[in-house]
């Protein structure tokens, strides 16, 4: 068989990692000669799975739909927020999500809370966890539809099997009672085997007033509440410092 019928065959079979590979290694003229056909297949193994990889990470970043485009390296530890890098190294090894807690961000508006739940949503899918992102208005909305389409039972299935959920913008609507409904439908599909993250400009102790209905309440926020990890943000707005215009570039 010549190079070129190996390349061919190695594409046909969708093993385009280590087609890619065998070209380096061939363009290579006596790097890799003299190592063993084991350790050579080996190096092409190796670079099939990176590519699957990174194919399958950024396919989950694409599908998580996420609001902001963050990362970890780049949260700001300078800006005085409450939060710590100790925190949010424990929330980066994702075993939280493995065990099927859950993470409630609160603070005030512009403190970051969407940024950071991004990042964290970010590195979730690096550890190929299935992430989606929603403000809940939209997600309220979506069931909304479903029902309306038949496919309200496929959709809570969908949320259901997703590994992390994030719901940015809780509290900041009145509920009403068929999305409590919705809520509770959710939470209860998920409650102790996948996370949901809540970002919320309220303090958690004002969720209870803002469902509405002291029954329901009660109910979905015992499935979010008791097995959570909580930041608590804190500081003035970090808009204002990214986004104040200078007297230069007043419009006069």
């Amino acid at each position: 068989m010549t190079h070129t019928q190996a390349l061919q065959q190695l594409r046909q079979l969708k093993l385009s990692g280590m087609a890619d590979a065998l070209v380096r290694q061939l363009e290579q003229t006596g790097t890799y000669d003299n190592l063993p056909f084991t350790e050579r297949l080996q190096l092409l193994l190796d670079e099939e799975n990176l590519m699957r990889t990174n194919r399958k990470q950024d396919r989950l970043v694409r599908q998580a739909l996420f609001k902001l485009k963050a990362c970890m390296q780049d949260i700001d530890y300078q800006h005085p927020r409450n939060i710590t890098q100790s925190q949010i190294a424990r929330l980066a090894q994702a075993d939280w999500i493995e065990k099927g807690q859950n993470l409630l961000i609160t603070g005030p508006c512009g403190s970051g809370k969407t940024y950071l739940a991004c990042a964290i949503g970010h590195n979730a899918c690096l550890h190929e966890i299935t992430v989606r992102y929603y403000r809940l208005s939209r997600l309220l909305l979506m069931l909304t539809q479903a029902k309306a389409d038949g496919s309200y039972h496929k959709q809570l299935k969908l949320l259901a099997k997703l590994q992390l959920l994030i719901i940015d913008d809780w509290g900041l609507e009145p509920l009403k009672p068929a999305h409590r409904n919705d809520l509770l439908e959710i939470m209860d599909d998920r409650h102790g085997a996948t996370s949901t993250m809540i970002i919320s400009q309220l303090p958690t102790d004002q969720w209870y007033t803002g469902i509405g209905d002291n029954t329901l309440a009660d109910a979905i926020l015992d499935r979010l509440m008791h097995n959570a990890h909580r930041l608590q943000l804190k500081g003035e707005s970090m808009r204002k410092r990214s986004s104040s215009l200078t007297q230069d570039e007043q419009i006069k």
